[in-house]
């Protein structure tokens, strides 16, 4: 019996790993037809629930707005019109080539699913869950990273999919294709990157407290030391804390020299918050921030670091100030706003021998890493599933 159970598991997880996410692609254009190109494997192409024709290799099909419906043209049959029509592999590892006016062409993994809505396409890239976080990894990273790296990026990924998987149900898909949510602009055919999503498969980042996902912060550099979440969004997160992080202090983004105009420093401190240099002096351009903090000199100010790096478009608020002529010199360091994983150094952590699991753990405290689908179908059980 036990034996049974454990064999159903397992062909239950071996499905679910499969999961299907619907991921809105070119949501910023208004679109009115697409062409599609199999670039590899086949498709059945489907008008709302009928198989209309079976695609092959190099097949090109124009999909096109007709009102509140789609249509494209067969062979033989003319134009036909559908409340949606849907592109579905019939083989593993098809690609489709998507075209539309004005933008680059994209190749995207799996299935799509093109609707008419307040007059223009809707495109969902119906895709595997680890097909999806390849592109994310690639559009958000780039190439040429360590692979424990990519792990710990696609656990991160994965678990802000998870967490935010219905923030776009009222457009008719889960997730969209820009920062927004997490950029997805191509597939990835990167070897080291695939290894990464299917290694790390089915694994998300929960609190200890309440099993929820997490929410996965990241940020180019933290300059040395991470920030707290409250100094930059006015709350705190349980699984996030400031520490000294000194893997990243030696990479490229770790230190930062600007030099701002006096009068503008002035202005900005003396219209938005009522610091006036008549009262403070030369304090006004003189600030020591050893250790990262909330506010510019003091807190009674209210001057929160995070508007000044706002308006001036500073890359961190880890910065101290100085005077120099009718300029104030920022020193900084940090390329960011510091709050969780640190990318660079989590980089070196990978380089130094550190597996992905680790340098999560280093970033979030409070927190497991456990397999979604595992716990996912225990949960059915226990509900009499």
């Amino acid at each position: 019996m036990r034996f049974i159970f454990i064999h159903i598991f397992l062909l239950f997880a071996s499905v679910s790993i499969g999961q299907l996410m619907d991921i809105g692609v070119f949501t910023r254009s208004r679109t009115f037809y697409i062409e599609l190109k199999v670039e590899e494997g086949s498709y059945s192409l489907i008008g709302d629930t009928s198989v209309l024709e079976e695609l092959n290799k190099g097949r090109i099909i124009v999909i096109r707005r007709s009102g509140s419906k789609v249509s494209c043209n067969l062979t033989g049959k003319g134009e036909m019109m559908f409340p949606s029509i849907r592109l579905v592999p019939t083989t593993n590892n098809s690609k489709l080539r998507y075209k539309i006016p004005k933008w680059k062409e994209r190749i995207y993994d799996d299935g799509v699913k093109i609707t008419s809505v307040s007059g223009k396409l809707i495109i969902v890239n119906q895709v595997d869950m680890d097909d999806y976080l390849s592109g994310v990894l690639l559009s958000e990273g780039g190439r040429g990273k360590p692979l424990e790296y990519y792990k710990v990026q696609a656990l991160m990924s994965r678990t802000y999919a998870l967490k935010n998987r219905d923030r776009h149900k009222k457009e008719g898909y889960q997730l969209c294709d820009n920062v927004h949510c997490q950029a997805y602009h191509k597939t990835s055919n990167d070897e080291k990157i695939r290894k990464a999503t299917r290694a790390t498969s089915g694994l998300i980042i929960v609190t200890k407290t309440s099993n929820e996902p997490i929410s996965t912060y990241f940020s180019a550099n933290c300059g040395g030391q991470t920030c707290e979440a409250s100094y930059v969004w006015n709350t705190d997160v349980d699984y996030i804390t400031s520490f000294i992080d000194t893997f990243c202090i030696h990479t490229k983004q770790a230190k930062w020299i600007k030099k701002i105009p006096k009068y503008q420093w002035k202005s900005f401190l003396e219209k938005h918050y009522g610091v006036k240099e008549e009262k403070y002096g030369n304090l006004l351009y003189n600030f020591k921030q050893e250790s990262r903090k909330a506010f510019y000199i003091h807190p009674s100010l209210g001057v929160p670091l995070r508007d000044l790096r706002k308006k001036f478009r500073l890359k961190s608020t880890f910065f101290s100030t100085r005077s120099e002529g009718d300029y104030i010199v920022l020193e900084g360091r940090g390329f960011g706003h510091g709050v969780g994983l640190c990318q660079e150094g989590a980089m070196e952590m990978a380089r130094q021998g550190f597996n992905f699991k680790q340098i999560a753990l280093f970033y979030f405290s409070n927190v497991r890493i456990i397999n979604y689908y595992k716990a996912h179908f225990f949960e059915q059980q226990e509900e009499g599933w």
